[in-house]
């Protein structure tokens, strides 16, 4: 894998065109790609390069755009971006940092796919609210907050583009322990991997990696060469030991309306 090959690619195929779902616009300008929806989904700068631009104008400028609709909202920042300052003109602006996450990329053909479940748990594919359901508990308990709206955006992409998404929950008996998603970006080398976390009395026990591979494998079904992951604190060592490689990092700063 060349780095800077990989993340220009990235930048390029992901999040210069990044998917609209049904109801969800993206709206382009000098310097900025930005993604609008109308229901559920995600509002924020996907992109952007404001290098020879009066950046605190284009920060105020996409602050008014998104006031009209009226959401929470994150301009999603990588450390390659430009200027160098942009994270601090933001949070002078009035954005909240989320805490630092690692941007990880493996080649597909490089990592395991044997999904090794620990002894008395399963996988469920999610293919229905119940499904839905079970993997926001999941998130709930180990994120914190209310991930109720990821539930709903999940099932509307089931529902509106089948193939651009997958989704599982390893179950303990009846109680649902781990889950994460896996996106399919058609036309691109890239999948990418979301979500992913297990309730602490489950972790080391391998039930993390196994939900990797399962994806994994999915996304090696489909074709994809590349898989992606915005990559917590926690995750991001069991992620390297797999075969990740942090190419630079990424920053959601939030606003909210």
């Amino acid at each position: 894998m060349d780095p800077q090959q990989v993340l220009a690619l990235f930048d390029r195929k992901i999040r210069q065109e990044p998917g609209a779902d049904a109801g969800s616009v993206v709206e382009r300008e000098p310097g900025i790609v930005r993604v609008v929806s109308s229901r559920d989904g995600w509002h924020g700068i996907s992109w952007c390069d404001l290098h020879g631009l009066d950046a605190d104008a284009v920060i105020a400028a996409q602050i008014q755009r998104f006031g009209r609709v009226g959401q929470p909202w994150e301009w999603k920042h990588y450390s390659h971006d430009r200027p160098a300052d942009l994270p601090e003109r933001l949070i002078a602006a009035g954005f909240e940092p989320d805490p630092v996450e690692g941007l990880l990329f493996a080649e597909v053909a490089d990592l395991p796919l044997d999904v090794s479940l620990p002894p008395g748990t399963t996988l469920r594919p999610v293919t229905d609210a119940a499904g839905a359901d079970l993997l926001v508990r999941v998130h709930d308990e180990v994120f914190g907050g209310d991930h109720s709206r990821i539930g709903k955006d999940l099932l509307a992409r089931i529902a509106d583009r089948p193939g651009s998404i997958a989704a599982a929950v390893v179950m303990a008996g009846d109680r649902p322990i781990c889950a994460g998603r896996v996106e399919f970006h058609g036309g691109t080398e890239f999948a990418g991997l979301w979500g992913g976390g297990t309730v602490a009395d489950w972790r080391g026990r391998g039930v993390f990696r196994a939900l990797v591979a399962h994806r994994a494998a999915l996304a090696a079904a489909a074709g994809y060469r590349y898989l992606q992951v915005d990559a917590s604190a926690d995750s991001r060592p069991i992620l390297q030991r797999l075969g990740f490689l942090q190419l630079a990092t990424t920053t959601p700063f939030v606003r909210n309306p």
